[in-house]
C-alpha cells in the first residue's frame, strides 16, 4: 500500500514538473476585433502600413481638385462597400477633417494669388486661384489621412510587432522592446493617480496645486524608471538580447487578401492622377500655393 501511494506520488511530481507546450500551428486563440471593416480586419497589419504608403505617398505629389476628389470618392466607395458607410468614416477621422480645414483656411487667405481678386483685406487677399488651392488642398489631406486613419483603427501592437519580426525582418531586441514600452505606457494614467492617492493618505495632496504637480511628477518619473528596470531585466533574462534564433509564438505572414489590398492601394492613387492628366487639371504640388 505505501509503495503504491508513493508511486502515486512520484507520478504527480512528474506530471507537475512537466510543461506543455501547443506548437504554434496548433494554437487557436480568439479572433481579437482588429478593425471596424471584416475585409481590412482581415489584412495584416504590415500590409497595412505598406498599403497605406503606397496609397498616398503618389497623392503627395498632385496638388489639384480632380486627383484628390477621385481619391477620395473611391476610398469612400471601397470602404462602404468593406463595412464602414461614410457617416461612420465622418465621425472617425474628425481631426482629419478640422485640419484639413485649418488649411484650406490659411491656403485661402494666404495662397498664392492667381486670377480675379474677389476680396482683400491687407495681407489678406482673395483670389479665384487660391479658392481653387484651398479646395484641393482640403480635398488632398482627406484623401491622404482618411484612408491612414481608417487603416490604423483597431490594429493590434502585438500583431503588428509579429509582422514587423517576422515579414519585414527586424530587430527583435528592438520591436519587442517598443512593445512592451507601449503597453507600460498605458499604465501611466493608473500609477498617476495611485501617487495621488497615496500623497493625500499622507496629508501630501494639499497645497499649491503646481508644486503638487511637479512633485507627482517627479514621482511617477522614479516609479517609471524602476519598472522600466526591472522589465529589462526580466526580458533579457528571457533572452531578448541573445544572438541566438527565436521561436515565435505567433505566426504573421501575408496572405492573398493581403496581396489584393496592395493591388487596390496601387490602383486608387493611379486611377485618381490619370484621371487627373487626362483632364488636364494636374499640378505639381511643389510649385507652392
Amino acid at each position: 500500500m505505501e509503495h503504491a501511494v508513493e508511486q502515486s506520488v512520484k507520478h504527480n511530481e512528474a506530471r507537475v514538473d512537466t510543461v506543455l507546450v501547443t506548437p504554434p500551428t496548433e494554437r487557436r486563440e480568439p479572433a481579437r476585433p482588429a478593425s471596424p471593416s471584416p475585409f481590412i480586419a482581415k489584412v495584416n497589419p504590415v500590409a497595412r502600413i505598406i498599403g497605406a504608403l503606397l496609397l498616398c505617398i503618389p497623392m503627395f505629389f498632385s496638388l489639384d481638385v480632380v486627383s484628390a476628389s477621385v481619391a477620395l470618392g473611391i476610398e469612400f466607395a471601397l470602404l462602404w462597400i468593406g463595412g464602414i458607410n461614410p457617416i461612420r468614416v465622418c465621425r472617425s477621422t474628425w481631426p482629419v477633417w478640422i485640419a484639413a480645414t485649418g488649411g484650406f483656411i490659411s491656403v485661402l487667405l494666404y495662397g498664392r494669388t492667381s486670377g480675379a481678386i474677389l476680396w482683400s483685406a491687407g495681407w489678406i487677399v482673395v483670389s479665384e486661384g487660391s479658392v481653387y488651392l484651398a479646395c484641393a488642398t482640403f480635398l488632398r489631406v482627406g484623401a491622404i489621412a482618411v484612408p491612414g486613419v481608417i487603416l490604423a483603427l483597431g490594429m493590434d501592437p502585438t500583431d503588428l510587432a509579429d509582422g514587423l519580426v517576422q515579414i519585414l525582418h527586424l530587430s527583435p531586441r528592438f520591436v519587442y522592446g517598443g512593445l512592451a514600452g507601449m503597453r507600460m505606457f498605458t499604465l501611466l494614467q493608473e500609477d498617476w493617480r495611485a501617487l495621488g492617492l497615496s500623497r493625500r493618505s499622507r496629508g501630501l495632496g494639499d497645497g499649491n496645486a503646481i508644486g503638487r504637480a511637479l512633485s507627482q511628477a517627479f514621482g511617477l518619473l522614479v516609479l517609471s524608471i524602476r519598472r522600466a528596470t526591472k522589465l529589462a531585466t526580466a526580458m533579457e533574462a528571457r533572452g531578448f538580447g541573445g544572438s541566438a534564433p527565436r521561436s515565435q509564438a505567433r505566426t504573421s505572414r501575408l496572405h492573398p487578401v493581403d496581396w489584393v489590398f496592395f493591388a487596390i492601394s496601387i490602383a486608387i492613387p493611379f486611377i485618381a492622377l490619370t484621371v487627373a492628366v487626362m483632364t488636364g487639371y494636374w499640378r505639381f504640388s511643389f510649385q507652392g500655393a
